[in-house]
């Protein structure tokens, strides 16, 4: 059993779920704080990261060699696909919102191309370029 590649699925999984969840944005958004927006964008970016370095980690397991561009692109479609989900579920946030937050999953994959060229060789395979 491939264990990253599994681990990329359910992670993948879980996080749209939780995007497309009303109560998981109530939860993170509480209007008490004047910078919930800051502050839920800055976990999508990790989230993404995590997503980006557990679907790098994955595709060394196919023997395939990720690239930080490429995972910055994989993770921004995934967050764009998250878009157009939310979007068909109900969202009203406007075309500026939903780019801004497909970039915001374009720098979690950027992040995460940069933390896999951090992790030891032994671990991962082959080095991104």
């Amino acid at each position: 059993m491939k264990i990253w590649t599994a681990l990329a699925v359910a992670v993948a999984a879980v996080l749209f779920g939780l995007a497309l969840s009303n109560e998981v944005y109530a939860l993170t958004s509480p209007p008490s704080l004047s910078w919930h927006v800051l502050l839920r964008k800055a976990y999508s970016i990790g989230a993404f990261a995590i997503l980006g370095y557990v679907s790098g980690r994955a595709a060394y397991e196919w023997r395939l060699k990720p690239t930080i561009p490429g995972l910055t692109l994989a993770v921004g479609l995934y967050s764009a696909a998250i878009e157009v989900a939310q979007f068909l579920n109900g969202s009203t946030e406007g075309l500026g919102w939903n780019v801004f937050d497909t970039a915001c999953g374009a720098v979690g994959g950027l992040l995460a191309g940069i933390a896999l060229r951090f992790t030891p060789r032994r671990a991962r395979g082959r080095r991104p370029r």
